[in-house]
């Protein structure tokens, strides 16, 4: 079989989301790309030079002269490189839900040719490249792995709303199925990563190095957040404690707060599933995950204590919840962890308006039936919960998210957007 030349690729980068335009777009300054979403209104925007997401300003899609978009499956027949971006979420019972990647796989395989390499960068469990994915291909196109056609796996590190660290300046880590095509994608990716990439050793190494990255931070937070709550009991200010621990050198400065995202939130289940169909039972991982996805509950619980020591009390109260999105200045609602915060007050009767100038209308509406508020009404509610950390924010001072509630308004301050004092409660 002919020999792989970066030359001559021709790529498809498979769903356009958070991760795969900002891919597309870099590889597109260079090489011809196939830019495919079944989102047929996706594309439309896109063709327009607009990204719903703001991850890709509208002068770096124009430079992409080498992109095309399109929601028509047969142009992914142009390529010879596909590069699978589709989400990897969990399902309500917290189990992997492949169905994203299967359907792309599904797609790509239909058009799959001699000599053809696929690259996936969804975050997956160890195993899932080759034991899932690879199947199907070759079911499918009726071609034999490592004979006929490649699979590679380089996990995508991006960082919604993050406008300095891009796909272009972190360290890529790549994988391949032989030895020749493991250089193959590290010499593909090395066109666009200016910081350089690492080549790990196989593609299960890559699935569980990207695995891990987020499941230590959601470990390392669940710690922070069930110091948050002990200190709280102790009548302790847990930033305080934190800020003076921050002085030894190697203190991880990792910080309390609502976990949730596309991949915090979700990834240390994926490795857990896998953990436990090889018969381990994951203590620890577990254990943080348990405690992170309580802390919604944490949070309105305590909030409505101190409104209860309050003489408003909860009878017709209304609480402004800042914020929903699931990082500060960022449209990205996945998975945002704010709802349970919603969800728990309002099961205790209370009205709660939800105001966030990032987050669009519809889409929240679509995903969690909430409804958000165009314009908070001033001085009309008894609690305010700043929520998300967005720069609007942090912008309006004490005096003017205070303008919103009443002059015995409880705010309660997650992220510490405010100065300390302006609010009676804090994580």
């Amino acid at each position: 079989m002919k020999k792989h030349e970066i030359s001559d690729a021709h790529i498809a980068v498979i769903g356009l989301g958070y991760v795969g335009l900002p891919l597309a777009a870099a590889f597109g300054q260079q090489l011809p790309v196939v830019g495919y979403d079944i989102n047929e209104l996706r594309i439309d925007e896109l063709k327009c030079g607009y990204d719903r997401t703001l991850e890709v300003p509208e002068d770096e899609l124009a430079e992409a002269t080498r992109l095309e978009f399109t929601a028509d499956p047969e142009e992914l027949r142009k390529a010879n490189v596909y590069i699978v971006t589709t989400p990897t979420p969990i399902d309500v019972h917290k189990n992997p839900d492949l169905g994203a990647i299967r359907a792309a796989t599904r797609t790509l395989a239909s058009t799959l040719l001699p000599g053809d390499v696929v690259i996936y960068e969804s975050t997956v469990y160890p195993g899932v490249t080759e034991e899932v994915c690879v199947p199907l291909l070759e079911e499918i196109s009726g071609l034999k792995y490592n004979e006929q056609f490649f699979a590679g796996y380089s996990p995508e590190r991006i960082n919604p709303g993050d406008k300095v660290h891009r796909v272009t300046n972190i360290v890529k880590v790549t994988s391949g199925s032989t030895p020749e095509i493991a250089q193959y994608v590290d010499d593909l990716y090395r066109l666009i990563v200016s910081v350089g990439t690492h080549s790990a050793p196989s593609i299960k190494v890559a699935e569980a190095a990207k695995v891990i990255e987020n499941t230590q931070r959601d470990v390392n937070i669940a710690l922070m957040n069930e110091l948050a709550v002990i200190f709280n009991k102790m009548g302790i200010d847990t930033q305080d404690v934190l800020e003076a621990a921050g002085t030894k050198w190697n203190f991880l400065p990792f910080r309390p707060g609502l976990v949730g995202g596309h991949c915090i939130g979700v990834d240390p289940y994926y490795l857990t599933y896998k953990a436990q169909a090889v018969g381990h039972h994951p203590e620890i991982i577990l254990a943080g995950r348990r405690l992170n996805d309580s802390m919604g509950q944490y949070v309105a619980s305590q909030l409505i204590k101190a409104m209860l020591r309050t003489s408003s009390g909860l009878e017709g109260a209304r609480i402004l919840v800042m914020g929903l999105t699931f990082k500060e200045d960022t449209p990205d609602i996945r998975n945002t962890r704010v709802v349970d915060v919603v969800s728990e007050l309002e099961d205790y009767g209370i009205a709660v308006d939800v105001y966030d100038p990032w987050a669009d209308a519809a889409e929240v509406d679509r995903e969690y039936g909430i409804t958000l508020v165009e314009e908070p009404d001033p001085g009309a509610y008894d609690a305010i919960v700043v929520a998300v950390a967005h720069q609007a924010f942090s912008d309006m001072g004490p005096e003017g998210i205070r303008s919103y509630g009443k002059p015995d308004c409880t705010v309660y301050d997650l992220k510490n957007v405010l100065p300390r004092g302006a609010a009676q409660l804090r994580l």
